[in-house]
């Protein structure tokens, strides 16, 4: 356990050390606040608060070895398709689907490093970890191409802080670190709820006029 422990924690410096970009001056919200404007940010809010509540429920399970953990997997999948129908409604069906696709392939790797965290498979889990990674700079990629009021490299940041913090989770619970734990989830919402206003900020100066 405490060999996974450590390659879980390396993994997760490695996460950290990544250069961060200044997300709040970069996603500065400079119009008012109207009640379609508020709308979207509470359905945003609600949207990645299930991503990580549901991500949270399957840690717990599948670390466990709870009979729940392919019931919160199935329903952190459907978290995907919510959040792609939701970016249709901007950017139309393809491109929300498409999002969907590549937040679908983040919540398969996260399975699968579990997966190779508890069986103390190190190679397979510094594969998936890569991968992980790539897959949160597609989705960066894919973001900051929809909406220019998006940088690439404070989406990339974002993303990273959320592997991060979503790891940590990970390693907290596969060292029964429980004090550790709870931390790491409270760090992990915080930061969605943030990713959340970003995402909406971006939004609503792409699309003014749906917002008057």
């Amino acid at each position: 356990m405490k060999t996974l422990g450590l390659a879980l924690i390396v993994t997760f410096g490695a996460l950290q050390a990544a250069p961060a970009a200044n997300s709040s001056a970069a996603f500065e919200q400079t119009a008012a606040i109207t009640p379609a404007a508020a709308t979207l940010r509470q359905d945003m809010r609600k949207l990645w608060t299930d991503h990580v509540v549901w991500t949270r429920d399957y840690i717990v399970a599948a670390i466990g070895d709870q009979p729940g953990a392919s019931a919160a997997a199935a329903r952190l999948m459907r978290n995907q398709d919510d959040i792609g129908a939701a970016v249709a409604g901007f950017y139309g069906k393809p491109g929300g689907d498409a999002l969907a696709v590549l937040l679908k392939e983040h919540i398969a790797i996260a399975v699968d490093i579990i997966k190779f965290a508890k069986a103390g498979d190190k190679a397979s889990q510094q594969q998936a970890d890569a991968k992980w990674k790539r897959n949160g700079d597609e989705i960066a990629g894919f973001l900051a191409k929809a909406n220019p009021n998006w940088p690439r490299a404070t989406l990339a940041s974002m993303m990273n802080m959320h592997l991060a913090t979503t790891t940590a989770e990970v390693v907290a619970r596969l060292t029964k670190d429980w004090n550790g734990d709870i931390k790491a989830y409270d760090a992990t919402y915080d930061h969605i709820l943030k990713m959340a206003d970003a995402l909406s900020d971006g939004i609503i100066k792409q699309f003014p006029d749906k917002f008057k």
